[in-house]
């Protein structure tokens, strides 16, 4: 089959691999559907080391279930399912509380021998805990907006969960990706009563008042936060979504968070340390946020997806056959592209 490999920085490469083969009673093979680039893919994109081998890349893909160990109930070959961006049992304590992403016996995809999402075929380990059955057909219209479940859109979920966006909650969203739109999304969703959005590129923000977005802020920096001070009446917004994970990104919401308030950051952060000091400590502004456990929320978002309430498929603006995938992590990191769909 073929799939996905990263050798170094900018050097993505479409290759034959070995076709997926059950290994473990609990594994399932699916054949993917639809699969897409991160904003997260585009970190080793720009960074990582050259090397001699290509490791497999891609968290996000939804498919159809060729075939399942002994041990796999509840899915069966040709169940259409989704994959949260990391596999997991789904039984253990951690789980149980809501952290997948903590999991005692679960793991990420293209690590070690797991095979990457952006390739036709997976190998899905912890099938049973991992996939989420998802009552459409492969031909679905839904399936864009269903991927979606698999990562952004969770995401954007939890940092508004974390941050405690209900009704009467004011916001501001810091970034104008794929992650920041679903965050509006999230926090229209949850109720708030008013969304900032800060972001500078106007296909994007467009997208984000269609998404629920009452106020688009242009300015970055210092000119940035006196504009969502001036929108607040100088106090700043209830609740900050931190959708980028640069320092500048960081710094912004320490400014735009009103006294008492929570920033909740899911942005892969770039930096070494938080910026805090007595001036945010006086304020009584609360940290939170962090890698979102997406199969947490999976059932929770699915029947508002499905009948339509929330269209969160609308980030992918663009659409490339397995051929094209490295021209899609060019339109990505070039921002020729808000968020790349694959379909094998």
């Amino acid at each position: 089959m073929r799939a996905t490999l990263i050798y170094g920085a900018g050097d993505i490469r479409v290759e034959n691999v070995p076709d997926p083969v059950l290994r473990e009673p609990t594994d399932a093979l699916v054949r993917v559907l639809r699969s897409c680039v991160c904003g997260s893919d585009l970190w080793p994109y720009g960074s990582k080391p050259a090397a001699e081998h290509g490791d497999r890349i891609g968290h996000e893909f939804l498919g159809v279930v060729e075939d399942t160990g002994a041990e796999v109930t509840g899915l069966r070959r040709g169940d259409v399912v989704v994959a949260p961006f990391v596999w997991a049992d789904n039984t253990c304590d951690f789980c149980r509380e809501g952290l997948q992403t903590s999991c005692r016996h679960g793991g990420f995809w293209g690590a070690q021998d797991v095979d990457g999402g952006q390739g036709e075929a997976v190998r899905v380990p912890q099938a049973e805990g991992t996939l989420v059955k998802l009552p459409v057909g492969e031909d679905s219209a839904l399936l864009p907006s269903l991927l979606t479940l698999s990562d952004v859109f969770p995401t954007g979920h939890h940092c508004a969960l974390t941050a405690g966006v209900g009704p009467r909650t004011t916001v501001t969203v810091i970034g104008d990706g794929a992650v920041g739109l679903s965050a509006v999304l999230a926090a229209r969703r949850l109720g708030a009563e008013r969304i900032i959005l800060m972001g500078r590129h106007k296909d994007r923000t467009d997208l984000g008042r269609d998404f629920g977005a009452t106020d688009v802020v242009e300015e970055r920096g210092e000119e940035g936060v006196e504009k969502v001070r001036e929108l607040t009446g100088g106090d700043g917004t209830h609740t900050v979504l931190e959708c980028v994970g640069l320092r500048p990104a960081v710094e912004t919401a320490f400014g735009v968070v009103r006294d008492g308030g929570t920033i909740s950051r899911v942005g892969a952060p770039q930096y070494p340390e938080v910026p805090m000091d007595l001036q945010v400590f006086f304020r009584n502004i609360t940290l939170t946020g962090g890698v979102a456990p997406a199969r947490a929320y999976i059932e929770e978002l699915l029947p508002d997806v499905l009948d339509g309430t929330v269209e969160p498929g609308r980030v992918f603006d663009r659409t490339v056959g397995m051929d094209d995938v490295p021209a899609g992590y060019r339109a990505m990191a070039d921002r020729q592209a808000l968020k790349v769909l694959i379909q094998p």
